[in-house]
């Protein structure tokens, strides 16, 4: 035998030791993988800000998710084995979350608001409202009676996720959802189509209330963008892949927010209500607007993230 054909027995050798050690060789059941991958979101120091809290669910959402698997039944699926072709897909995915800081709900497609899954990319922002735990209670007591309600708005609704909530809320409502970017009303029309909303839920292209007309509402709802100038310059990594128009509203935040109050009364009907959601934004809203007798609702995020204005104590509500 040469030199050479021992080199490249050798070379051989080697190259079936590398597929015989890593992951996508040791790991084999979810719970391997499920292991492996909050080691390596901690290790790598990834945010979870995008609809879970903590590295381990982030970890079983994209897991389960990357394998077509319920998102709500982890356990039956501990032991499953994996095959080796869906393994480079999940090695795949964690690579990015950790390297790339790439949303988990971007990286699957999909995100969660309650009980209602949502199609996205990054076209629109990761749903996440305060408005979801709300609509879960039919907006008690600031509405009486969902029945009631003819007509609503949802302002900014990107990927459309609220504009459905109201739907399923609000089952005699015409519903209209407002964004500016057409790239977000597309994302929200594949959205409203998979729930057969299409009769009940209007796409409007416009700038906050500009091509909205005259049209009038019984509420007003907006999950608008509120991330002031100092707070998007210290956003972590994984908030950098979602649409900055979605997110930036200005220095103090309120860009949109002073629309928003300057002109809806006149596109809301006697009784209507305007709720919007600030963030952490409430001690630079009282401060802007300190003749106005904010309600503040109660979330499990806070007791400040959520305001709502009757119309008779908008600007302009008497004109």
């Amino acid at each position: 035998m040469t030199h050479d054909t021992d080199a490249h027995e050798h070379d051989e050798h080697d190259h079936d030791h590398e597929h015989e050690s890593g992951p996508l060789a040791e790991l084999v059941t979810v719970r391997d993988w499920l292991r492996y991958a909050v080691t390596r979101f901690n290790r790598g120091q990834v945010f979870c800000g995008h609809g879970v809290t903590s590295v381990f669910d982030e970890a079983a959402w994209l897991i389960l998710s990357s394998l077509a698997l319920p998102i709500d039944r982890l356990d039956p699926f501990l032991d499953a084995c994996i095959p080796s072709d869906e393994r480079v897909a999940l090695f795949e995915n964690i690579e990015r979350r950790v390297v790339e800081r790439v949303p988990t709900a971007y990286l699957v497609k999909e995100a969660w608001l309650g009980d209602f899954r949502f199609y996205v990319d990054e076209r629109v922002i990761v749903p996440r409202s305060f408005f979801a735990e709300l609509l879960d209670e039919g907006f008690s007591p600031w509405i009486e009676d969902p029945d009631t309600v003819t007509s609503a708005l949802d302002l900014c609704t990107g990927s459309g996720c609220l504009a459905i909530l109201m739907a399923h809320v609000f089952p005699n409502a015409d519903i209209a959802a407002v964004d500016l970017s057409e790239d977000a009303l597309a994302v929200a029309r594949r959205n409203v189509d998979d729930y057969g909303l299409g009769d009940q839920v209007e796409l409007i292209q416009s700038d906050v209330f500009s091509n909205v007309g005259d049209r009038r509402f019984d509420l007003i709802l907006s999950n608008p963008p509120y991330v002031t100038a100092d707070a998007m310059a210290a956003l972590p990594a994984e908030y950098r892949h979602e649409p900055e128009m979605a997110l930036a509203a200005g220095s103090d935040g309120l860009d949109i927010v002073r629309t928003l109050i300057a002109e809806a009364a006149s596109h809301l009907h006697p009784e209507g209500i305007l709720a919007v959601e600030v963030g952490h934004n409430r001690d630079l809203v009282e401060s802007a607007f300190p003749e106005l007798p904010f309600n503040w609702l109660s979330t499990r995020g806070g007791e400040d993230m959520v305001f709502i204005l009757r119309r008779e104590d908008l600007p302009g509500a008497q004109d």
